[in-house]
């Protein structure tokens, strides 16, 4: 097992009351005392974010976090069900350890899903995903060069902001962590 002073930021840790990723990782040698290692952790089960304090000497053990590619199938009452790419598996997850991803998820969009010890923690998107306007406004003739916006609905049932030239049909790009509007995809 690694001590808290070989750490870095992003790697997983497996402590006593959860599963955590290193999201600050700061090392301090006060004027007096002993040094200490400051981390930020990030719950992998539960989301929120923790500081904790550990002596740079610590034994702390690390995490090994299996990123695999699956593909999303579809959303029922059990929760949302991938397929492993590799090895054909179906899994679900339930919408909690889904989250704000379950806003971009198209059937057949490829995602990645956090894996320890064989179960998923999560799901990571890519930074942009393209998905089709079902619903908007249509636009006000003349009013296209003022940059206004307007509120258009995707597929995934997520409401956006976007530049009143958007109609539905379109196949439009969404930052997935922002939620913004990117552009028309072609």
């Amino acid at each position: 097992m690694p001590s808290a002073n070989d750490l870095k930021t992003g790697q997983a840790l497996a402590l006593d009351d959860g599963l955590f990723q290193i999201v600050e990782h700061t090392h301090t040698k006060p004027g007096k005392g002993k040094a200490f290692v400051k981390m930020k952790l990030k719950n992998l089960d539960g989301g929120g974010v923790v500081e904790r304090t550990f002596r740079p000497d610590e034994n702390v053990e690390r995490a090994i976090i299996d990123r695999r590619q699956h593909q999303y199938l579809y959303r029922d009452d059990l929760g949302f069900h991938f397929m492993d790419n590799q090895t054909y598996s179906q899994l679900s997850l339930p919408a909690e350890a889904v989250g704000n991803a379950s806003d971009y998820l198209s059937e057949g969009m490829i995602a990645l899903l956090p894996m320890y010890d064989g179960r998923p923690i999560s799901v990571d998107l890519p930074a942009s995903v393209e998905l089709t306007v079902t619903a908007a406004e249509p636009g006000v003739k003349g009013d296209r060069v003022s940059g206004a916006t307007k509120p258009i609905t995707l597929e995934t049932g997520l409401v956006i902001q976007a530049p009143l030239f958007v109609e539905p049909g379109d196949v439009v790009k969404v930052d997935t962590r922002t939620g913004e509007y990117m552009t028309r995809a072609t």
